[in-house]
């Protein structure tokens, strides 16, 4: 599974999961949607295809693809190449247009993404060492620090990046 950002604004003029599972159909076959707008699609080496906006406002993907002699019997065929390379055409243009960035901007805002859960677990490892080399730490503080601590993790846990704001806050507590 994938979470990718998606342009403020984006999954709203898209008409929400509907909207996404109506782009499903013009750039993948078979195009499954269940209750929720959720859909399932395939096409050519991308043997399935499951994506959703989520609440929190973002694109969650799961793309299963051919591999091993299944891949190799699919390339080997007359076109399977050209196939091939349409599947990854035709999932670049979908991401493209579900998440309204390109695939540069796609891998920017993965690398800020990566930044920020990298920041949140560093300062949870920091605040451990000072709480655990200090003796002039209040209990209130300790208590406080190990609240924010599970909130950073309950995040993380989550998937969701933690703001700066709240990393920092841990940071200036102790």
């Amino acid at each position: 599974m994938e979470r990718f950002e998606v342009k403020r604004g984006m999954i709203k003029s898209m008409g929400g999961n509907a909207g996404l599972a109506k782009l499903a159909t013009e750039h993948f076959n078979d195009v499954v949607v269940d209750a929720d707008g959720v859909f399932t699609a395939s096409f050519a080496i991308l043997t399935n295809v499951k994506a959703e906006y989520t609440d929190d406002g973002k694109l969650l993907v799961d793309v299963e693809q051919m591999k091993g002699d299944e891949l190799s019997d699919f390339l080997s065929k007359d076109g399977g190449r050209e196939q091939a390379m349409e599947s990854r055409v035709r999932w670049s243009g979908f991401l493209d247009k579900a998440t309204g960035y390109n695939s540069k901007q796609r891998g920017d805002k993965a690398k800020e993404q990566a930044k920020k859960f990298s920041k949140a677990r560093s300062a949870i490892k920091m605040a451990h060492k000072s709480m655990e080399m200090s003796s002039n730490i209040s209990q209130e503080t300790i208590d406080t620090a190990h609240s924010m601590i599970a909130e950073l993790e309950k995040m993380i846990e989550a998937g969701n990046a933690p703001s700066e704001g709240k990393v920092k806050k841990l940071n200036d507590l102790l």
